[in-house]
């Protein structure tokens, strides 16, 4: 009797062991990808096109875009392989990615008693993105340069989840990069429609 007994405690100690590790989590948020490949590419006087970045993140607060499910900096390479196309023998299109961030900040939230029935926007996010398109010939020269900055505000109330945070964030890159898209496009025709086929 003794021996079962013992048995019988050391299951119940063990599924209660595992219900406790056990911890609901969130589902996974699924966000689309990026895309800008429904607008029409952009063709260059150039015989191919370069990439590069001269922005490092920080990796420290208050910059979070390493956190970011969809980073600015994926969107700004993103937007490069779906809009610049090279369509001649010579000469190089290089697009440039000078800044790609994203600030958190914390914003005053009431508090006391009448904070405990306040929802306060708590937290501001800031993405930035800046970049330069320059076309060189054969030789190195620099043919021409279109360059577009833009940058995006959302704020956040108390309280969110880690989900509805990434589609804030998301959402914000999102609605950053159409923007940026809309006037790179009018830059480019503006300064360097010239060489586009």
């Amino acid at each position: 009797m003794q021996p079962i007994r013992l048995i019988l405690i050391a299951v119940v100690v063990a599924v209660l062991g595992a219900l406790a590790g056990c911890e609901t989590q969130p589902p996974q948020l699924s966000l689309p990808e990026l895309s800008f490949a429904p607008q029409p590419a952009f063709k260059f006087d150039a015989a191919r096109v370069e990439l590069t970045s001269e922005y490092v993140p920080p990796m420290v607060a208050p910059n979070i875009e390493h956190q970011v499910p969809a980073s600015p900096d994926s969107g700004l390479r993103r937007w490069a392989r779906d809009r610049l196309t090279a369509g001649n023998v010579a000469g190089v299109l290089r697009f440039t990615i000078i800044e790609a961030s994203v600030v958190e900040s914390d914003l005053p939230v009431t508090k006391g008693i009448t904070g405990a029935f306040t929802k306060d926007q708590a937290k501001r996010y800031t993405a930035t993105v800046d970049a330069k398109l320059e076309l060189f010939d054969d030789r190195g020269f620099r043919r021409g340069i279109a360059t577009t900055r833009q940058s995006l505000s959302r704020t956040v109330p108390e309280g969110v989840t880690l989900n509805e945070k990434d589609k804030a964030l998301f959402s914000l890159v999102e609605d950053l990069m159409k923007s940026y898209d809309e006037q790179m496009n009018a830059n480019i025709r503006q300064y360097l429609g010239a060489f586009l086929f």
